[in-house]
């Protein structure tokens, strides 16, 4: 491997500015070279993406060091965080590649490191390996969760990262978040999208069918009922590669149904299992590719029943994962990857495929650092302009953070708790919740808190706040639901996300045990316990049923920061947690 004069002086630059010891340069300088200088390996290369929640510029991204593994996912990726997990991949402590896909050290490495993703230096890594494989040598994937996250996405309806898409050249994509727009929104999107929307579980119900408003949708499919085209055809240096969409199965369960009331989702395995059969009949492929956002323990489980597929790039639960787990099935192997999220990664898999199969792979999820990659010119330009109409709102400074405010872990992080004391003070409740989404920026000590910080925290279509009273017993079963989501034994009963975040209430959690009894022990703030038959007074936001009263929670949040002014979390609301030593899904807990 080499690089030229003209590369290494500036590797050598960009180390200088980084504060690295004169003594340590020329081996760092090679350490930063070989980050993106990736060998060419095979004759086919497929890019995946996925999750980037609307996220255009650079961000600061902490890592989580909460995320359990019970059951059969016990020790098993992606529940391994840490230390346990760079021990698992075998990556050195310390290291940039460690502050990558840790949260260790995290304020230090953060300053260090700088930030991170950005769609201008995707564009430059995404050029630069499309012009080193062959442009017809490779294709871009997105798993979606990309018009979703950001304040001028949801100005712009999505509209502002179909674009980026077109320009990043994105191939084919599937969705989750995209879906909570309205249809006609989502199909318009769609329609602006240069490259192809694939979701074979995604069915029109019986009764849309008879009068179906988007009969003249180019990816309607009438004689199968399917909403969209489940899968697509191309051929790379003379390789035929099958891509069979999935997009996320329980869509009108964890957000608003009446975005989409035509309609159903479902993991559809069965309909997987038919469809790839029927590909592999009739368009005789080389290769088979599941682009997926079930979520990784999904995908796992999946890759284990259905037969023949290949590769499965998932999504959905954010997990960065350095190498794919290969999975044995009744047919041979599946390889299952996740590429992150919030464009920090892109996951690059280049393959040899010939005879008809897969013969190898090589794989890497590229880390994407800001200040190693340089800006793509005429994407940093489109980014500028469409940003440029909202700017004065986004920029408004709010707040100054003494800690590092982040949400990525089972329970809640630093910014979730802001979320959840500002609806407990603003609404004046004595207990908040707080959705467990996985999406959202981080914001290091000392850093302004900004109006987009509080959008790329808060951003969805159906913000709207309440407060009203609830029992003890109804708080608790909310708990219950939430938890057997996210721990439930069996991977197909779970819908992703993390648990509802709390503000002025503790509890005990045992996620080993069965639905019903993992919460105990719920007590308020001052230590009084919780009585089922007694009612309080709860804050809270993102209702999946009818639309709630309230203003939008932003404001909630941004009325609250202004007042603050400074901000430092006096506590967290996780719980305390029982069963759980020594699981490696579990570090630095605070509880």
């Amino acid at each position: 491997m080499s690089i030229s004069r003209r590369e290494f002086l500036h590797l050598m630059g960009m180390a200088g500015a980084a504060g690295l010891l004169p003594g340590s340069l020329r081996a760092a300088n090679q350490r930063l070279a070989d980050l993106y200088e990736i060998p060419r390996f095979g004759n086919i290369c497929l890019m995946h993406m996925t999750d980037c929640h609307a996220q255009l510029n650079p961000i600061y991204f902490r890592e989580p060091n909460v995320n359990l593994g019970v059951g059969a996912a016990l020790g098993r990726a992606p529940h391994l965080v840490g230390s346990a997990l760079l021990k698992h991949f075998g990556i050195a402590p310390g290291s940039r590649t460690a502050h990558a896909f840790s949260y260790l050290d995290y304020d230090d490495a953060a300053s260090t490191y700088g930030k991170v993703g950005g769609f201008a230096h995707l564009a430059t890594l995404v050029k630069r390996l499309r012009a080193e494989r062959g442009n017809r040598n490779s294709l871009l994937l997105d798993g979606g969760d990309t018009w979703q996250g950001s304040g001028t996405a949801y100005w712009t309806r999505g509209k502002d990262m179909v674009e980026a898409c077109n320009r990043l050249g994105v191939d084919i994509m599937t969705g989750h978040w995209e879906f909570t727009y309205q249809d006609s929104e989502v199909i318009e999107n769609i329609n602006a999208f240069k490259g192809e929307f694939v979701a074979q579980n995604v069915k029109v119900t019986e009764e849309a069918l008879f009068d179906y408003k988007f009969s003249d949708f180019g990816g309607f499919d009438e004689d199968a009922g399917l909403a969209f085209k489940p899968y697509t055809m191309r051929t790379l240096n003379g390789v035929r590669v099958a891509v069979i969409g999935q997009a996320f199965p329980y869509t009108p369960i964890a957000n608003p149904s009446r975005f989409i009331p035509d309609w159903t989702f479902g993991i559809q395995d069965e309909r997987m299992q038919t469809l790839v059969d029927k590909v592999r009949a009739a368009e005789k492929p080389d290769l088979v590719v599941v682009l997926s956002h079930n979520g990784m323990d999904v995908d796992l489980k999946m890759a284990a029943q259905v037969t023949g597929i290949d590769v499965i790039f998932g999504g959905h639960t954010h997990d960065g994962m350095p190498a794919p787990s290969v999975v044995e099935n009744a047919s041979g192997k599946t390889l299952v990857t996740n590429a992150g999220s919030s464009g920090k990664f892109l996951g690059v898999m280049d393959l040899d495929v010939r005879n008809g199969k897969l013969q190898g792979y090589q794989y890497r999820l590229v880390p994407i650092f800001s200040n190693l990659l340089e800006a793509d010119a005429e994407m940093q330009a489109y980014i500028d302009e469409v940003r440029a109409p909202y700017l004065a709102k986004l920029q408004e400074p709010l707040a100054v953070t003494g800690e590092t405010l982040y949400r990525r872990g089972n329970f809640n992080g630093t910014f979730d708790q802001v979320i959840c004391d500002a609806l407990l003070k603003v609404n004046d409740a004595q207990i908040s919740l707080s959705p467990g989404f996985r999406w959202g920026t981080t914001v290091i000590p000392g850093q302004t808190i900004t109006m987009e910080h509080v959008m790329d925290q808060t951003c969805i279509t159906y913000p709207e706040t309440y407060r009203r009273e609830m029992s003890g017993a109804d708080i608790k079963a909310i708990l219950e639901d939430v938890c057997d989501n996210l721990f439930n034994p069996d991977p197909y009963f779970q819908q992703g996300g993390d648990m509802v975040r709390l503000g002025g209430l503790d509890y005990v959690c045992d996620p080993n045990q069965s639905f019903g009894k993992r919460i105990s022990r719920m007590t308020l703030d001052d230590g009084t316990a919780i009585e089922a038959g007694k009612q309080y007074m709860v804050a809270g936001w993102a209702t999946v049923g009818s639309q709630s009263p309230g203003r939008p929670i932003w404001d909630v949040v941004a009325d609250y920061l202004r007042d603050q002014k400074q901000v430092r979390i006096d506590k967290l609301n996780t719980p305390k947690l029982v069963g759980m030593a020594g699981n490696p899904g579990l570090e630095a807990y605070p509880s």
